[in-house]
């Protein structure tokens, strides 16, 4: 049956077979982690973040040896619903683990308790909590903090886009976890971001309360040394043909980048049989594919953004990766207003998730947006295979 399933896995689980490289970065985490560190994990959005956490998280060092709980909080907008999810994570992890923790569960987090239903053929609670039933997320975040506190093994916790919990309304939200998680002494957690510049701000600033509290990771690219292989792997395994030049270009074109390049050879292996060849033809009809299937929420984006920082998101797309954006050149070149135009246009893209910020080099978070922008508004042959 695994024979069956495309090796290009974009989401849900990646199995060992599936996964590529990354042999440092998770040697890094499980070291980190195992000796009682934490960790903060940065970089660009869809570079496999999740993917390397829940990978070392099947590994035998942490999956025999801990309690393991992963949360993304990146739609969330509040310490109510950064709670809400904490404690459904953590119920619903342990709940076909440990009948001793689940009623540890109900009897530490009272604040909710009375709200808990029950399976009447098992007899156990079952979590379903509405978020408008956290009324003081404050104190039912204590009684969350204290149970894990509590557990009986060790536990490893895993926050996603962490830097959203400083975009909150509520003050001192920052601080108000920091206390609890410096006082846990059989916890160690995970803090992975892919706003580099607010990550980096928060670890790496003596004024933030998490200053120097973890150990740091850059995840990047996968080498092509690793990643054509491995591509190249998976198709002749399967009793496909393709050729290592064909497979640069499409490394190239999204420089490495694993999400895009993930989900173009998935959609590239189902048009190819058994038995053939994959051409770049293929390659080309899949990214066509992918980008028509979403056009109309990209139209629906641009609807939502005002004019002025359409230019700029234009102008950064046609570079590809654009430098010294506020520069006299770069204005003249893309016909824009002013710097300062550009630089209040790139800091609201930024607080928007459309572009991103790697070592002042700017460039469009989601890679076959800028794709579609430039075959609508620029040049679009830059970005063809063929």
């Amino acid at each position: 049956m695994i024979k069956n399933r495309n090796p290009f896995i974009v989401i849900g689980k990646i199995e060992q077979e599936y996964f590529c490289d990354r042999t440092e970065e998770s040697a890094r985490l499980i070291k980190s982690v195992t000796n009682g560190n934490n960790l903060v994990i940065i970089s660009p959005r869809r570079m496999g973040k999740t993917g390397l956490i829940q990978f070392c998280y099947d590994k035998p060092e942490i999956s025999k040896r801990y309690y393991t709980f992963f949360i993304d909080i990146l739609h969330t907008s509040s310490l109510r619903e950064f709670t809400y999810l904490l404690g459904r994570e953590i119920y619903e992890t342990l709940l076909p683990k440990s009948k001793k923790m689940i009623q540890l569960f109900v009897q530490t987090i009272r604040s909710i308790s009375g709200k808990f239903g029950f399976d009447p053929v098992s007899g156990m609670p079952v979590f379903n909590v509405e978020l408008g039933d956290i009324d003081r997320p404050e104190y039912t975040l204590d009684e969350i903090f204290r149970y894990l506190s509590q557990a009986d093994k060790p536990c490893i916790v895993a926050i996603d886009e962490f830097q959203q919990i400083a975009k909150y309304p509520e003050k001192n939200i920052e601080a108000l976890l920091r206390t609890y998680i410096q006082k846990m002494t059989n916890s160690n957690f995970i803090f992975a971001g892919s706003e580099r510049h607010l990550m980096q701000e928060m670890f790496s600033s003596a004024a933030r309360p998490f200053y120097h509290s973890a150990d740091m990771l850059e995840l990047k690219a996968i080498i092509p040394e690793e990643y054509i292989p491995f591509i190249i792997h998976h198709f002749k395994n399967r009793h496909r043909d393709i050729q290592k030049d064909d497979v640069e270009k499409v490394y190239k074109l999204f420089n490495g980048h694993t999400y895009y390049i993930q989900k173009t050879f998935n959609e590239t292996f189902a048009n190819t049989p058994e038995g053939t060849a994959c051409t770049i033809g293929i390659m080309q009809k899949a990214i066509d594919t992918v980008i028509e299937l979403n056009a109309t929420v990209y139209r629906e984006i641009l609807s939502n953004i005002p004019e002025k920082q359409k230019e700029v998101l234009y102008a950064i797309a046609n570079e590809g990766e654009a430098t010294h954006v506020t520069s006299a050149e770069f204005v003249k070149n893309h016909r824009l207003t002013s710097s300062s135009s550009v630089q209040s246009a790139v800091n609201k893209l930024l607080d928007k998730d459309l572009i991103t910020e790697v070592d002042k080099i700017y460039s469009l978070t989601d890679k076959f947006f800028a794709i579609w922008i430039n075959r609508q508004f620029g040049d679009a042959s830059k970005y063809e295979l063929i």
